[in-house]
């Protein structure tokens, strides 16, 4: 596994040890940031399930100034603070631990004027909650009409087309993976 593009190109990341997180390909991630335009203008980036922390990285890599990645499993906290070691600028990613709502929440409380320009939702598949992920987002007001929401699911997932105000408006299958990108509107 390794960076892509940007900045961090061609680093090698860890991948978590064990069969508790599913890591997404390198061939998959060079689609979804294709699918994303490529590169960033800035901006702040949520991975909502770290896992690796690669998807994260992958965005400052390409342009965000920040990202913040939320994780409750200790070995992928591990790898998460061993990755971002690599790029060499730590102070661009905060990693959260435990509870990725709760985490979040008690974040928003500290950084009240919080608003992520890109939300990166890959959970474990059995485990897939997108819909009341982007809804529970949106309640806590860390996300808005300017943001991109993007969505990594298995292919038996059905995502609607609508989600609040944000519009899915590219879909993306790579085998037993689909992609998903939401688009907020005013």
């Amino acid at each position: 596994m390794r960076v892509i593009a940007g900045q961090y190109g061609s680093r090698h990341l860890k991948a978590v040890p064990g069969m508790n997180t599913r890591p997404t390909t390198d061939k998959i991630k060079e689609g979804i940031f294709n699918l994303l335009g490529g590169y960033f203008d800035g901006g702040v980036c949520l991975d909502f399930y770290g896992g690796s922390g690669s998807m994260a990285i992958e965005a400052v890599s390409r342009g965000m100034e920040r990202a913040i990645i939320t994780e409750k499993y200790r070995p992928a906290l591990q790898t998460i603070k061993a990755n971002v070691a690599v790029t060499k600028e730590e102070q661009k990613f905060t990693v959260l631990s435990g509870d990725n709502r709760a985490s979040l929440a008690q974040l928003k409380q500290r950084e009240p004027d919080l608003i992520f320009d890109l939300v990166i939702l890959d959970p474990p598949y059995q485990q897939q909650r997108i819909v009341e992920d982007i809804e529970w987002l949106a309640d806590l007001g860390v996300i808005d009409h300017l943001t991109d929401i993007l969505c990594e699911s298995d292919d038996q997932l059905d995502l609607p087309e609508d989600v609040r105000s944000w519009r899915k408006v590219k879909q993306k299958q790579y085998g037993q993976t689909g992609i998903h990108l939401y688009e907020g509107s005013e």
